[in-house]
């Protein structure tokens, strides 16, 4: 997001809330620390500034709150209102405290300790499992979220629980539900098919969190080499193998199951992945079960 100055709105009423400070902001907003007075609690409103936006942006946004605002999962962020103020869209949701999965990871790269440097396998499994039980949630309520990345799955302060947010390019399975023309989403992570074709269905979450699995297991994604944003999406889109090393291969600590698993939800064919996310889901816990929390 282009820069802005978000102090001009801290003290602005929106709804039943008034805005505190900027949390963080993104490419589909400013996230707030608000106050609601009728409930006299803290919560968070995300702002939309009409100054950088365009017509698809503003659509986005209101979609994002409409998407989320009909789930009601314990690990998907709960919406409250939705408004528009002169110069900008607003929509209020719970404050998660905590921080997001990816300054988790980029903290815990950090550490001089080489095996500290990782979550540890077996609360990585436990939070896969927790992250793909909200996803098949919102898909059986038809809502694709297209986005699935560390940077939009908050982690709770003390019981470490993830929280799926940032619904802003999810498909929406209704009449005037969808309307992407473009490829939005984020390379690392997106589908094959979601390249060429936007719209495609709930298993572009499945190849997301397969390869968000991956990332969380590993100290570093054996990438294939390439020089640019452009090269990966080419790449993936013409279906040349993305990995260049299997799972088990990076962190050797790992069963060699986890290899399949990874492959089969990262597979190029949609049809070839595992068809729900709830099966992907399954598969990781019949692996708990097997290999405990190795690696």
């Amino acid at each position: 997001m282009e820069p802005f100055d978000a102090a001009a709105l801290v003290g602005t009423r929106v709804g039943s809330a008034t805005l505190l400070a900027e949390l963080a902001r993104g490419s589909m907003g400013i996230v707030f620390a608000a106050f609601q007075h009728t409930l006299k609690r803290r919560i968070a409103v995300k702002v939309l500034p009409d100054a950088l936006a365009d017509e698809e942006s503003s659509r986005l946004f209101i979609q994002e709150a409409e998407a989320a605002a009909g789930l009601a999962h314990p690990h998907i962020v709960p919406i409250y209102e939705i408004g528009r103020e002169p110069g900008f869209h607003w929509f209020s949701m719970q404050l998660i405290e905590g921080e997001s999965l990816d300054r988790r990871l980029k903290r815990l790269a950090a550490n001089p300790v080489p095996g500290r440097r990782l979550l540890p396998s077996g609360e990585a499994l436990q939070l896969m499992q927790r992250v793909l039980a909200a996803l098949d949630y919102a898909h059986g309520r038809g809502v694709v979220h297209r986005d699935v990345k560390p940077a939009n799955i908050l982690v709770t302060s003390g019981s470490a629980l993830p929280v799926l947010t940032d619904f802003g390019i999810a498909a929406l399975r209704s009449p005037g539900g969808d309307a992407l023309k473009t490829p939005r989403g984020s390379p690392l992570y997106m589908a094959p098919e979601q390249i060429l074709h936007p719209a495609a269905d709930e298993r572009v979450d499945v190849y997301a969190a397969g390869v968000l699995l991956f990332r969380l297991l590993v100290p570093g994604l054996p990438l294939v080499a390439h020089r640019s944003t452009e090269e990966l999406l080419v790449a993936k889109s013409s279906g040349k193998p993305v990995f260049t090393r299997r799972p088990s291969e990076v962190n050797p600590r790992l069963h060699r199951d986890m290899d399949d698993l990874i492959a089969q939800a990262t597979a190029f064919r949609p049809a070839e992945r595992f068809s729900s996310c709830r099966h992907f889901a399954e598969a990781l816990a019949r692996y708990e079960r097997r290999h405990g929390g190795s690696g």
